[in-house]
């Protein structure tokens, strides 16, 4: 394989984003994830963008994304820039996808569900790939017409440190296997899609929920081999229900109600922020506070925290 391009270099100015996915409204782990982005970003006077994650195109439900918008918009939240969404961006990620391809690093699979389904557990829950589909035996195998794409990992072993989680440390081949970076069905992985529109937009610290952090050494092997920055990570507590599952769309977790400033209040408890000195009295009262009062030594460096009963 030969050796991955010299990184770019960073920005100076803080980058910062939310990036939801339009399969249904947000909720309180969604109203977390962007409280504690859009705070760091602006208490450090850096730039904070929205971004539709909308690349798994047969998941999006129509109208999500508008619910979305217009929910951030009533909680106060204001963004800078237009909103990206990934469904008009696959042409920057073909070209990503031909530079991994120029350097050997992607190789066809066709592997079937079934053949992945008995593919050993990795620590992360997800299965281990074999490289059954690689080369010199990596052609791809006769009667099967889709393939997907595969980064090989070979030995790479990614440690960094999260600024909350701290220390952090993945063998890629034993943890993870060769990962998708494009699906059978043609459409971009997320692993490739968020790391090539992350240096597009100039993000240099990802605050996000601690279910993506066993993402992040995927995605910085990826950043490694584009010759892209790696940013910053802060992964924060992700909120669980009373029987132990993350917050979510697909948990069925309540959509955020239309009064905003009870909700903003309660994901700043969570986080464990300092409160206010009085009640706000709107939501722009609720901002001019947390903007100042933020403080990221206080987040709680766990992985999971129970939700308020009454999210």
């Amino acid at each position: 394989m030969s050796a991955a391009p010299a990184a770019l270099p960073r920005p100076i100015r803080y980058g910062g984003r939310f990036a939801p996915s339009p399969t249904g409204p947000l909720h309180f782990g969604s109203l977390i994830a962007a409280l504690a982005s859009c705070c760091d970003a602006r208490a450090a006077g850096g730039t904070w963008r929205v971004r539709i994650e909308d690349v798994d195109e047969p998941r999006s439900r129509p109208g999500a994304e508008r619910a979305i918008l217009d929910k951030l918009q009533q909680y106060g939240f204001v963004w800078d820039g237009p909103v990206v969404r990934q469904s008009g961006r696959s042409a920057a990620y073909e070209h990503a996808l031909a530079r991994l391809r120029s350097a050997d690093a992607v190789y066809a699979c066709t592997c079937t569900r079934r053949e992945l389904e008995v593919a050993p557990l990795g620590p992360t829950g997800e299965r281990i790939h074999s490289g059954t589909c690689r080369k010199p035996a990596g052609e791809v195998r006769t009667g099967r017409a889709q393939a997907s794409l595969r980064v090989r990992v070979d030995g790479s072993v990614v440690s960094f440190v999260d600024l909350l989680q701290g220390p952090q440390r993945q063998d890629l081949r034993s943890d993870v296997g060769d990962f998708v970076v494009r699906r059978a069905d043609g459409l971009h992985a997320y692993q490739l899609a968020v790391v090539v529109d992350d240096a597009w937009q100039a993000m240099t610290t990802i605050v996000r929920g601690a279910d993506l952090l066993s993402s992040t050494p995927r995605q910085i092997h990826l950043q490694r081999l584009l010759g892209l920055p790696t940013p910053d990570y802060l992964h924060i507590p992700v909120a669980i229900d009373a029987t132990g599952e993350k917050l979510s769309k697909q948990t069925q977790a309540p959509p955020l109600p239309d009064d905003a400033i009870p909700a903003l209040l309660a994901a700043w408890r969570f986080l464990d922020q300092r409160p206010p000195d009085a009640h706000p009295a709107t939501v722009a009262d609720f901002w001019s506070f947390a903007v100042r009062a933020w403080s990221r030594l206080r987040l709680p460096p766990v992985a999971m925290l129970p939700a308020p009963r009454d999210c």
